[in-house]
């Protein structure tokens, strides 16, 4: 693994970042200097350069809508100029004084499109890490520079600068014991992307391409350069400035307390310190996206709760932070709904006009009224599905880029199967959530007035056209999940594959296309394998993929070195489970494997918490995590278990027969 850095290289960097700053520091005497961020490492970086300044941490509220942002170091970016915006008209009003320069910074981490955030405990660092192991990733720190101009009994006056910078960073495959050696270690749990390379991180490190010190949480090199501009400049066009006449209006806590008493707490995937308190590791990041879950939500921004500060309902003038994760909860279902009426309209397949269209050329096609339209379309560019702009004197809505790959019914990768599948079974059942708690059972006969025991059969398979419904649903999810769940693990040593269930073929096509000595079989029930010539893809090579018909419970299985059950063990329950487990166990020879892809839930029943929504549909099958998943399979002689967290909407473990 290659070293990171030494101390040696890094007092010789020091060094050489003096003599850039020493001519412009002397020209920065006497000035009120002010750095907008209470992060140790990004204070320690400028006072070892040199720098003289304040320290006044923010209190600008993180919540910026991310989906926004086309790229993440725009987020950066973004925010840092709202954290540095707000230190300068606090300081003016209620400090009383206005500093000459204010400095904000902002860093992400992103990996494979998808944004890490802190780990809210052990099992969600070990999630972060597995994705990191091995790959490469980008750190992104944006950072703005504020002049205020004031002269006596005049408005002060802002000039912007604003820059980011990119490192990559690249991990080593980093073995079981190393990860968990790590994260017991307790350094990931406060650290964005679950490490931080300036400490015990350092040793996951294989290379860093770009500025070390911007992993760290601030572009040191690039803020000289950029400095050295400003005073220096060869050209005043060569330097972007933005000038405001005023600040702009931002979202900051109520009063210091809230800020030092550590109150909120941020929603989905990490648990946040106060505002710009965090370490600056990769630090300050966005998700998803998670959406952290996160992904992650569509906006994948921070949502804060509303929990008061020790003793502040004892205050004068105390008053509650606005719920915001409360909030976002109340609004949710409207926004699934959004999602699901636009599907259905085909409004994103109208959208693929590579020109847009306006709102009342839309309403002409679906068809609807244009009102009713035009506020669809005002909500999904809301919630960041659609883009909203003005062409001369008309307003044209397009496609998101995410929306064209996913949410197109004809796009290789489309969720819309699946969302319709949401839409038309599954918000139903949710309709009577109520009841499917009192009563601990699946509500299919209120929503559907259809007994649970032929639910399946007479919503899935009682006609070809609800047949290719449903496979059409299983096919978006299986297309989107299977790449990630395919190269879970090493499979070269299987020759031959079964997947049991496997519905279109769309796993086993993508098994086949990334391990090409791996022969599969799909095996499903013959109505499933009657439609599945609907499924096949159109510019792959097949021959790999064969396709049998029979129940897996009551027929003979194909023979194969490693059996795939997707999606299939969090529906039964236990006894039919026993069943399936017990005749693989059965053909399996020692060598065997079973690779099992579902949603795996945190062993303490936190996140992710797809799984424990999943669980409120009162399937008769149970929710399990990969350690139950583990013992479950141990038990029907399946050991040697390996387990992955894929990011994705499905987990994989691969148990092999001894």
């Amino acid at each position: 693994m290659a070293a990171v850095a030494s101390s040696t290289d890094l007092k010789g960097r020091w060094g050489s970042y003096n003599m850039v700053l020493n001519p412009v520091i002397s020209k920065l005497g006497g000035k009120l200097v002010v750095l907008a961020s209470a992060s140790p490492r990004r204070r320690e970086i400028l006072t070892n350069v040199g720098l003289r300044f304040e320290v006044v941490p923010s209190w600008f509220k993180e919540t910026l809508d991310k989906s926004l942002f086309k790229a993440p170091y725009e987020y950066a970016v973004e925010t840092a100029k709202q954290k540095a915006l707000e230190v300068a008209r606090r300081m003016q009003f209620k400090h009383l004084k206005t500093p000459d320069i204010v400095i904000g910074a902002d860093t992400v981490v992103t990996v494979d499109g998808c944004i890490l955030e802190k780990p809210v405990d052990k099992q969600d660092a070990y999630r972060m890490l597995s994705r990191l192991s091995g790959k490469e990733h980008s750190v992104y720190t944006g950072v703005v520079i504020i002049h205020c101009n004031s002269e006596s009994g005049e408005e002060v006056e802002y000039d912007i600068v604003d820059f980011y910078e990119e490192t990559k960073v690249r991990f080593a495959e980093l073995s079981e014991e190393m990860l968990w050696e790590y994260i017991h270690s307790g350094e990931p749990m406060d650290k964005a992307g679950g490490y931080g390379i300036q400490a015990l991180g350092g040793m996951l490190v294989e290379y860093v391409h770009g500025d070390f010190l911007n992993v760290v949480g601030f572009p040191l090199n690039h803020f000289c350069k950029t400095l050295g501009e400003i005073y220096n400049p060869p050209s005043k066009n060569e330097v972007k400035r933005v000038k405001y006449d005023s600040i702009p209006s931002v979202e900051t806590f109520e009063s210091p307390g809230d800020l030092e008493n550590g109150l909120l707490a941020c929603e989905g995937e990490r648990e946040a310190e106060e505002p710009d308190q965090k370490e600056a590791g990769p630090a300050d990041s966005i998700k998803d996206g998670g959406k952290s879950e996160n992904e992650s939500r569509s906006s994948a921004s921070p949502q804060w709760g509303s929990v008061a500060p020790t003793g502040a309902q004892g205050q004068t003038g105390w008053k509650p932070v606005f719920p915001h994760r409360i909030a976002n909860l109340l609004d949710g279902f409207k926004a699934s709904k959004v999602l699901f009426a636009a599907s259905k309209l085909k409004v994103f397949d109208l959208l693929s006009h590579p020109e847009g269209l306006r709102a009342a050329e839309v309403a002409e096609k679906i068809p609807a009224s244009v009102v009713g339209t035009e506020r669809l379309l005002d909500a999904a560019v809301s919630l960041g599905l659609l883009e909203k702009s003005r062409q001369g004197d008309s307003v044209v809505f397009k496609n998101t880029e995410e929306a064209s790959r996913y949410l197109v019914s004809t796009s290789e990768y489309s969720l819309h199967g699946y969302i319709m599948h949401c839409n038309d079974h599954v918000w139903p059942l949710f309709g009577h959530l109520e009841h499917a708690i009192r009563e601990g059972t699946s509500q299919n006969e209120r929503a559907f007035g259809k007994k649970s025991d032929r639910l399946f059969e007479d919503t899935y398979y009682d006609t070809k056209e609800k047949t290719l419904r449903f496979m059409n649903a299983m096919h978006s999810i299986a297309k989107v999940t299977a790449g990630d769940v395919a190269t879970a693990f090493d499979l070269s040593h299987f020759k031959t594959a079964c997947d049991l269930g496997g519905c279109t073929g769309a796993m086993a096509y993508e098994f086949a296309k990334l391990n090409p000595g791996l022969s599969v079989t799909v095996f499903d029930l013959p109505a499933v394998i009657e439609m599945s010539n609907h499924f096949h893809p159109h510019n792959q090579d097949t021959n790999q993929v064969q396709f049998a018909a029979g129940d897996f419970f009551k027929d003979d299985l194909p023979k194969a070195d490693l059996y795939i059950l997707a999606r299939i063990l969090h529906d039964l329950p236990e006894e039919k489970i026993h069943i399936l487990l017990s005749k693989l166990s059965k053909m399996c020879t020692p060598g065997c494997g079973l690779l099992v892809a579902e949603i795996f839930l945190d062993e303490e029943r936190k996140v992710p918490c797809r799984a424990l929504l999943q669980a409120l549909g009162m399937c008769e099958g149970s929710q399990r995590s990969a350690p139950d998943y583990s013992q479950l399979l141990k038990t029907y002689g399946f050991t040697e278990v390996h387990v992955k967290h894929t990011g994705n909407f499905l987990d994989a473990i691969l148990c092999v027969k001894q």
